[in-house]
């Protein structure tokens, strides 16, 4: 196992867009494997290198069953449809809010070897692609909340016990699409029966 510590929201790195990968080489390929072995092991459905304070465009994605990475990724919408449902991050631990994002989506990229990939995403693939990719950006999904929302986002995040205050948030603007969303439940926590009703949560 190779899991590493996963950088927690007000780390820098995080607010930093990741620089394309040039070499595919084994160094790029312990990295792959440094977050597979971490998001398994903190049981994530999709963790990003800046996640471990690598600012490479890589990240890794498991979900409903379907594990793999992409490497420079590049998202293309085939529609307009859109999709409402429970978001969370392993760098944003414990909390989690209602966040719209595009239900469908084609992203392509490259493999840890070069070779060219496409994965055609609907649902919760299609989320989690949205929500790697961003990360890539230097962008959290609580950047895509409305402003009442995104306010609920900071107070929680402000109330947690691994929130630190010498790092001051920042918020970014998505690439990706407009900052829509809609409020989540009071907190932003999740119950038992919550998790239940709608599994996903990116950083579950």
């Amino acid at each position: 196992m190779t899991v590493q510590p996963i950088r927690l929201f007000g780390d820098p790195v995080l607010r930093t867009p990741a620089e394309p990968v040039v070499d595919f080489d084994a160094e790029l390929r312990k990295l792959v494997a440094d977050l597979t072995d971490t998001m398994r092991e903190q049981n994530g459905a999709g963790l990003a290198a800046p996640q471990l304070g690598v600012g490479l465009r890589v990240f890794t994605f498991d979900v409903d069953g379907v594990q793999g990475h992409l490497v420079n990724p590049v998202l293309d919408f085939p529609d307009e449809e859109e999709q409402d449902g429970q978001e969370g991050c392993l760098s944003i631990p414990g909390l989690y809010f209602d966040t719209k994002r595009r239900l469908n989506v084609i992203a392509k990229g490259f493999s840890e070897y070069g070779d060219p990939v496409q994965i055609v995403g609907t649902g919760l693939m299609a989320r989690c692609l949205q929500h790697e990719t961003d990360h890539l950006d230097g962008v959290l999904f609580i950047d895509r909340l409305d402003p009442e929302a995104r306010k609920e986002a900071m107070r929680a995040i402000r109330q947690a016990d691994w929130y630190d205050e010498s790092n001051p948030p920042v918020i970014k603007v998505s690439p990706h699409g407009p900052l829509t969303g809609r409020r989540s439940s009071p907190a932003g926590r999740l119950t038992a029966a919550d998790r239940s009703a709608d599994p996903f949560g990116l950083g579950r």
